[in-house]
């Protein structure tokens, strides 16, 4: 599925681009952070973060030149358990998301089979007449949903693109960042400016993390730390199996 593997990777993409930012030390409780230097802000927000066993992520605009508006909203855990939806854009589709263990629903709407597969995808729209597709995450045809389901893999991809020495970081004023109170921490490296907003108490999480600059205008919202993704899943007279309606996977190498 094109659409879903370009918003997918997008998603991601912002989310690991925007906490590049970060270093690493322990984080630490009630200790004043706000008055520490912007650089141990970021190592605190950063490590705590990677320490998650689960979030709600929330992906919203611009993710740079060539890329349309989008948004992603999305519960997941490091256990690869999934819940919630990509749309990629206005009018072009949605796809909502369920993983659940070794099995992945995934169900686009109208404007998704209009947008991105013009040719055949009424047809399959019609099998499925609105229903999720069902598969299990073994199969190559959802990789993408499985992939962008791990938190893990979004652990990976941060830790892999953190560089503590790149551009200049700045501290500004605490503000609040959705009823939370909040240090921003700004890094501005290759034209753009990445700035986390981090929480003042406890963990110190990121609730936000802005991107801007070279065609980029994206928030990427954090919240739910460690709260149990939801354990619902499409019914059977929900869901139709991915096989009857693409046919059968091709085999593995």
């Amino acid at each position: 599925m094109t659409g879903q593997r370009i918003a997918t990777r997008a998603a991601v993409c912002a989310a690991v681009v925007a906490l590049a930012a970060a270093g690493g030390t322990v984080a630490r409780a009630d200790d004043g952070i706000e008055s520490l230097p912007a650089q141990q802000i970021a190592d605190r927000s950063r490590d705590a973060l990677l320490g998650v066993a689960s979030l709600h992520l929330r992906v919203q605009g611009d993710l740079g030149k060539n890329r349309s508006p989008m948004t992603v909203d999305l519960s997941l855990d490091r256990n690869g358990n999934c819940a919630g939806a990509v749309g990629l854009g206005e009018g072009k589709g949605t796809v909502t998301i369920v993983k659940r263990g070794d099995t992945v629903w995934a169900k686009p709407d109208s404007d998704f089979w209009q947008n991105q597969m013009p040719f055949g995808g009424s047809a399959f729209e019609s099998v499925l007449a609105g229903r999720y597709l069902k598969a299990t995450t073994s199969d190559s045809r959802l990789r993408p949903v499985v992939g962008a389901c791990d938190l893990d893999t979004f652990r990976q991809l941060v830790s892999d693109n953190a560089d503590s020495t790149a551009g200049t970081l700045t501290k500004g004023k605490v503000t609040t960042v959705d009823g939370t109170r909040a240090v921003p921490v700004t890094r501005t490296l290759r034209g753009q400016e990445l700035t986390a907003y981090v929480d003042t108490r406890g963990a110190h999480y990121p609730v936000r993390i802005t991107v801007r600059g070279d065609g980029a205008d994206a928030a990427v919202d954090f919240s739910g730390f460690g709260k149990p993704v939801p354990s619902a899943t499409p019914p059977p007279n929900d869901s139709v199996d991915v096989n009857a309606v693409l046919g059968r996977a091709p085999a593995q190498s």
